[in-house]
């Protein structure tokens, strides 16, 4: 079988894939239109993927005059990837498939700072597999698990990470995994990953370049460009959490003063939300997003001061890169209409003058979609070239791809 590499179409095939994914069965000549390639190309990408199984095709489309063209659609049972959000104090599992379909999801909690962690994580990750089994009952293998945390991965195939709030310094996350669970292990930053998940299946399904921006816990950007994930030279890019924007500001978590986060994530907003007098202790943000939504003036004036800051300092990240949108995700996102105005108006007031609009879009926001984020890094192996973030996983994800299925035919 030829293999699954096409060189300069890599970057169709993901778009392709993406858009089948996102707006559901398509004809060839729609496909093209909609990718603004030739038919040609189109035909090409569209054969190796029929070839590998990761499409279909179904009944024929309405005629708009011609012939009929069948209708192509992601193969319900090309593969699937087990997704995990490792938080401080939870897990949040989820089992995926390729056209994005969540089968089943889980949370449990659990102990990230104990000395175990990683065994226990590999038991919990072994119970959920076994659910599922090696091929799921739609006949999809498992091509792996992605893994997303709260901290810096030098590189996703090797999984060695560091996260300071865990007390993690080069945790051999992905070799530990790999050796327990026996199938291909990614990790990853959980931006980065949600930003994988945006690509494939959200608002950056048809986009080359766009931003993600998380709020809540804490704070996160990801960048997009030409489709894919900038990680930069050590897995750092994006981390503007712990950025200084005001030099003697309010005490940060990790011990600095000023830091973005200070301001613009959860435990910024609750000490200005206290100092001010809307809340007291014990109430959360989520008693500051109902006042907000009341119309209390006071904790409307909490979200403008958060916004500006956090609209000022994304000025910056969003002239340097250019994208075409910024998606607004993370457990924060949900009080997004708190922040929007003020947001806009300070970004727009920081830009450069005469700087083109820049869309601001809100992500569809579950609990579950860190994890799916970590799945979709894993999904988006067959369909990225060799640079892709599957590095050295990559070989083993294919294997997985192409030998259970050829063995449960």
């Amino acid at each position: 079988m030829e293999q699954l590499s096409l060189g300069r179409a890599d970057v169709t095939r993901t778009a392709l894939l993406a858009v089948l994914g996102g707006h559901g069965p398509m004809s060839r000549a729609e496909l093209a239109r909609q990718l603004d390639v030739s038919p040609a190309t189109v035909g090409q990408v569209t054969r190796a993927l029929i070839q590998h199984g990761l499409l279909e095709e179904r009944d024929f489309g309405p005629s708009t005059g011609g012939r009929p063209g069948r209708l192509l659609a992601l193969s319900g049972s090309a593969g699937r990837a087990i997704g995990v959000k490792v938080s401080l104090d939870v897990l949040t599992a989820v089992e995926m498939r390729l056209d994005g379909e969540v089968l089943r999801s889980a949370v449990d909690p659990f102990d990230a700072t104990s000395p175990e962690a990683l065994a226990r994580l590999a038991i919990y990750l072994s119970g959920f597999m076994e659910e599922g089994g090696q091929v799921g009952q739609e006949g999809a293998p498992l091509l792996g698990v992605g893994v997303c945390v709260p901290g810096v991965v030098g590189r996703p195939d090797a999984g060695i990470a560091d996260v300071a709030s865990f007390g993690w310094s080069g945790a051999p996350v992905g070799r530990y995994l790999r050796g327990a669970l026996g199938v291909p292990v990614l990790v990853e930053n959980g931006v980065k990953a949600l930003a994988f998940s945006e690509l494939l299946y959200g608002q950056g399904r048809q986009r080359s370049n766009f931003a993600v921006l998380t709020v809540g816990r804490g704070v996160g950007f990801a960048v997009v460009s030409n489709r894919e994930v900038q990680r930069g030279v050590t897995g750092a890019a994006g981390e503007i959490a712990h950025v200084i924007v005001a030099r003697n500001g309010p005490l940060c978590g990790c011990g600095g003063r000023g830091c973005l986060e200070s301001f613009a994530g959860n435990e910024g907003l609750l000490r200005a939300a206290r100092s001010a007098g809307v809340l007291s202790e014990g109430e959360g943000t989520d008693r500051l997003a109902e006042l907000a939504t009341a119309g209390d003036p006071a904790a409307l004036e909490v979200y403008h001061r958060a916004a500006t800051v956090l609209g000022e300092f994304i000025a910056g990240p969003v002239t340097a890169f250019d994208p075409e949108l910024v998606v607004i995700a993370g457990e924060g996102s949900s009080a997004w209409r708190h922040w929007s105005q003020s947001f806009r108006r300070s970004l727009r007031r920081h830009l450069p003058v005469g700087w083109h609009d820049v869309p601001v879009v809100v992500s569809s926001w579950l609990d579950s979609s860190w994890a799916q984020g970590a799945a979709a890094m894993v999904l988006a192996t067959p369909l990225s070239g060799r640079r892709g973030v599957a590095g050295r996983q990559r070989s083993q994800v294919l294997a997985r791809l192409h030998k259970i299925r050829e063995i449960t035919s």
